[in-house]
């Protein structure tokens, strides 16, 4: 049987949002959850604030998972900011950056209990002032595919391009935002620069739209799904 997965949503989703994606992974026998994230969860990080909150409620469901399968890891299905938030949870040292939490009160260094790392649409790197301060400390300490024993599998979604106009003006804007240039693909929030880390195995979807309230398809999309799920599988 393959490893329990754990979807962890995009910032400010709600675990609903990806019920479809969840019921589609386990009925093709991967036994998956999903942080049971609801949106005022997420009130406490508005801001660039400390995302401990949320780091507390991945780590309950992957101790959850680890316990009710008897197994020694996990694989990560990570939605947008879900990516970054995760690769905190997995790094060893304390994130405690915002000066709310001590280092013994901390969940972190999880990165001996997930086997593969799978991230949807995720900002790696972000310009933005209220997220820099956060994705900056991942980006220091945990650069690229930093944990060999981890697979990282980093999906980016090839839909919009962003220009001045209208139709494109907010991917213009969301991927200047991210990575300081407008006018390149994305998937309508995330540009494909940022969605891709260095070392890992990077996927690029043609037609996939950010989210589950895009319109048209997204990453947890039927057709999309085939190019990742694999590496769920084995």
């Amino acid at each position: 049987m393959p490893l329990p997965t754990v979807i962890i949503p995009g910032y400010f989703a709600r675990a609903t949002d990806y019920r479809d994606l969840e019921t589609a992974l386990n009925e093709r026998g991967i036994p998956t959850v999903t942080v049971p994230l609801r949106q005022r969860d997420w009130l406490p990080t508005l801001g660039g604030r400390s995302v401990v909150p949320i780091i507390r409620q991945i780590d309950t469901t992957v101790k959850k998972m680890l316990s009710r399968y008897q197994v020694g890891s996990v694989n990560l299905v990570c939605h947008s900011a879900g990516g970054w938030i995760a690769r905190i949870y997995l790094g060893e040292k304390p994130y405690n950056i915002h000066g709310d939490v001590t280092s013994e009160e901390g969940v972190w260094g999880a990165h001996s209990h997930v086997s593969t790392l799978l991230t949807l649409g995720t900002p790696h790197i972000s310009q933005e002032l209220w997220t820099k301060r956060n994705l900056d400390f991942v980006g220091q300490n945990y650069p690229g595919a930093f944990y060999p024993n981890v697979r990282y599998v980093c999906v980016a979604g090839k839909a919009v391009y962003g220009e001045r106009k209208l139709g494109s003006w907010l991917a213009y804007n969301s991927y200047k935002l991210t990575c300081g240039q407008g006018n390149c693909w994305g998937d309508g929030i995330t540009p494909i620069a940022a969605a891709h880390l260095e070392g890992a195995t990077n996927l690029t979807l043609a037609g996939v739209m950010h989210s589950p309230k895009s319109p048209g398809i997204w990453y947890g999309s039927p057709e999309p799904q085939q190019a990742w799920v694999s590496y769920l599988l084995d």
